[in-house]
């Protein structure tokens, strides 16, 4: 249980610090969204660029059996990067993105 506290609080550290609020020149915020009953985590953009709707999800992360996957990442450089400076061991982070065949190749875990 230590564990699993453990990684939902890096997960949202990491979220949050990607996330910022709507200004003047850049219309649209990153907003983050913490389900802890279904360890469920996201990075969202939401906002108005002109007369476009923004409302997309960016990056989700969801814990599941243990491992932290990593199912939509579209941060540019990869979330997988915050999680390991955050101390997340590479063997407990699925690129949950990348087919099964994909992910044996990638240094993370299979599942």
């Amino acid at each position: 249980m230590e564990d699993l506290n453990r990684d939902r609080e890096v997960i949202e550290r990491v979220l949050s610090n990607l996330a910022s609020p709507a200004t003047e020149r850049q219309p649209v915020a990153s907003e983050v969204v913490f389900d802890r009953e279904r360890d469920r985590y996201l990075l969202i953009h939401s906002g108005w660029d002109g007369y476009r709707r923004i409302n997309e999800i960016v990056t989700q992360v969801d814990l599941i059996g243990g491992k932290i996957w990593i199912q939509r990442d579209g941060i540019e450089y990869g979330i997988a990067q915050d999680l390991l400076d955050a101390g997340i061991p590479k063997d407990r982070i699925v690129l949950g993105f990348k087919s099964p065949e994909l992910r044996q190749h990638t240094g993370f875990a299979v599942a």
